[in-house]
């Protein structure tokens, strides 16, 4: 399964449960998540989306510490699978 499904897949539940799945693009800086999700009551999650089986590259990591370290949630899903059970976690 291609990486665009996987993310069309997220952006749709995520709307469907009332949030926002946001393109997460910022010049300059590499490996950023793809996606910003802004949930009800202001709960913020970064995700990255991968085709099924791919890693995260050496930067993409780093970014993810950062984030994590600066008190965000960070996921990485590489499958609808995985998109369907973060969407029964965050709804509850």
């Amino acid at each position: 399964m291609q990486e665009s499904k996987i993310e069309k897949r997220l952006k749709n539940k995520i709307d469907q449960i009332g949030g926002k799945a946001l393109k997460f693009v910022s010049p300059g800086v590499t490996g950023v998540p793809d996606r910003i999700v802004l949930l009800p009551h202001g709960k913020i999650i970064f995700v990255e989306l991968k085709a099924p089986g791919e890693k995260l590259r050496k930067i993409q990591e780093f970014r993810a510490k950062e984030l994590r370290c600066l008190g965000f949630e960070v996921r990485t899903l590489d499958t609808v699978e995985k998109v369907d059970m973060f969407i029964r976690e965050v709804r509850t």
